[in-house]
């Protein structure tokens, strides 16, 4: 079962119009896994990911908790701190898998703040609030209109940080498209590529890797500077 979602993750980072139909024929006949289309739905759902729309299944809102508008519609992004996003994932790992959340920077693509956790309990992302909100504080914070996002427990430290709330539009993925960006540079460049065989290897793992990230990766976007550079430089 493991196997088969780490394969579907991977497709799905290449292919993320997907549904569970194609990606059964993809599973079969490219990866000769055997498994039916109730399977493979099943397994996404699990993971919380559907096509066109990569979100996880927090994407799914509370309807008793308020949705905030989405604010970046036409909105030039001119500086560090003018709007950050923040996003979480599924990461597939040996013997088990885990979920990621990371806040970033848009202007300067930075990674401020992540963590891991084994549920999808909310605590991991309040953590990942409340730790950027030590490095800075954004003009507009953008999230999907998951439970997560929409929940008072969150969007009570962004009130009280006087953080202007922005909510994607249901259906569109591109509306949080950094972060999305941001998914995928991660799972190619470090997760796929290494072995992590438990939570402690992926954290010490991931933490070496957003570390070269956001102070050693080039950026073509940003003229071959790096976030930090940018983030920092600009400030």
């Amino acid at each position: 079962m493991l196997l088969i979602k780490l394969v579907i993750d991977y497709i799905y980072m290449q292919m993320p119009f997907y549904g569970y139909r194609r990606m059964t024929k993809e599973l079969t006949d490219v990866y000769g896994l055997p498994i039916n289309k109730n399977t493979t739905q099943r397994y996404m759902q699990e993971m919380g990911i559907e096509a066109v729309y990569p979100k996880p299944n927090t994407s799914k809102p509370d309807i008793e908790n308020k949705v905030y508008p989405y604010l970046l519609k036409g909105l030039k992004i001119t500086h560090p701190n003018h709007v950050w996003s923040t996003d979480i994932t599924y990461i597939p790992m040996i013997g088990g898998f885990m979920y990621l959340t990371a806040i970033i920077d848009w202007f300067s693509r930075y990674v401020l703040s992540w963590a891991l956790s084994s549920t999808l309990e909310i605590d991991f992302v309040q953590e990942a609030a409340r730790d950027a909100l030590k490095r800075g504080k954004p003009e507009i914070m953008n999230s999907d209109q998951g439970s997560h996002y929409t929940s008072p427990k969150y969007t009570q430290i962004l009130q009280d940080a006087n953080v202007s709330i922005s909510m994607d539009h249901r259906g569109r993925c591109f509306d949080n498209i950094f972060a999305e960006r941001l998914w995928r540079t991660v799972k190619y460049e470090c997760v796929y590529i290494n072995e992590f065989n438990s939570p402690r290897e992926l954290r010490n793992g991931l933490t070496e890797y957003f570390e070269f990230y956001n102070h050693r990766r080039y950026h073509q976007s940003l003229n071959y500077l790096t976030p930090a550079q940018v983030y920092y430089g600009l400030l």
